[in-house]
């Protein structure tokens, strides 16, 4: 749409915070107040705003994206969000190893076995690991012990949290993420191991390139946001 405002910015209003164009306060697209819980999120959102040119593009307002996802998509279905989210714990990346080449499998061990050492050491959580693309059921109280640790984050996290999970395919990666384990840049170049490990065999095409290149623009804008949440 065309921007119609001049000024925007971030101010309080009650149980929050807000953001202002032309002093008006702003409302997410199915129509519901933005209150934020803190003023790094507003003030980030007022400068996505702001930095708008003629035209403005919901593309470059990452920050904006989470919130109103937060507000208009997480808290009315806020339980399936959290079993959404959960469930890649099941079917987890860094469970499912290559059986060849030796190369391969000596990478994936080197960059997911500490994830899942890690796992086990903070959370008491432990899942098994296979090789192949074959189904491994992992153990009902793991499973349940996942759920918990997702059901303890606030509908604006849980908006970053699910495209951590839906980028990566690893709940364990978003996990390490969100404790300061892993950055953006690490999270990704785990992720994208095992095409990494092709693309070095064979070489990438442009739209392999280009993929990779919009995962980790995603990725570090929901890091991004998980940052600001704790601020």
């Amino acid at each position: 749409m065309k921007r119609f405002y001049k000024k925007a910015e971030a101010g309080a209003v009650e149980d929050g915070y807000s953001i202002f164009l032309d002093g008006r306060p702003i409302r997410t697209p199915a129509k519901a107040p933005l209150v934020l819980p803190n003023e790094a999120i507003a003030s980030e959102i007022a400068s996505e705003w702001d930095k708008q040119g003629e035209m403005v593009d919901p593309a470059t307002m990452p920050v904006m994206r989470y919130a109103a996802t937060a507000i208009d998509r997480v808290t009315p279905q806020r339980d399936a969000v959290i079993q959404e989210i959960s469930a890649f714990g099941g079917t987890d990346l860094v469970c499912y190893r290559a059986a060849y080449p030796e190369h391969l499998i000596e990478k994936q061990a080197r960059a997911w076995d500490p994830l899942l050492q890690w796992l086990e050491q903070t959370y008491s959580v432990t899942l098994k690991v296979t090789t192949g693309v074959g189904y491994i059921a992992q153990e009902d109280a793991a499973l349940e012990a996942l759920v918990a640790i997702i059901a303890q984050q606030d509908d604006l996290r849980l908006a970053a949290i699910h495209d951590l999970v839906s980028l990566t395919g690893s709940l364990v990666v978003a996990l390490a993420i969100m404790q300061g384990q892993l950055d953006a840049e690490q999270a990704h170049e785990i992720s994208e191991l095992d095409e990494g490990h092709i693309i070095d065999e064979w070489g990438a095409d442009d739209e392999q390139i280009k993929r990779r290149e919009n995962n980790k623009i995603s990725l570090e804008a929901a890091v991004k946001f998980l940052k600001l949440c704790d601020q």
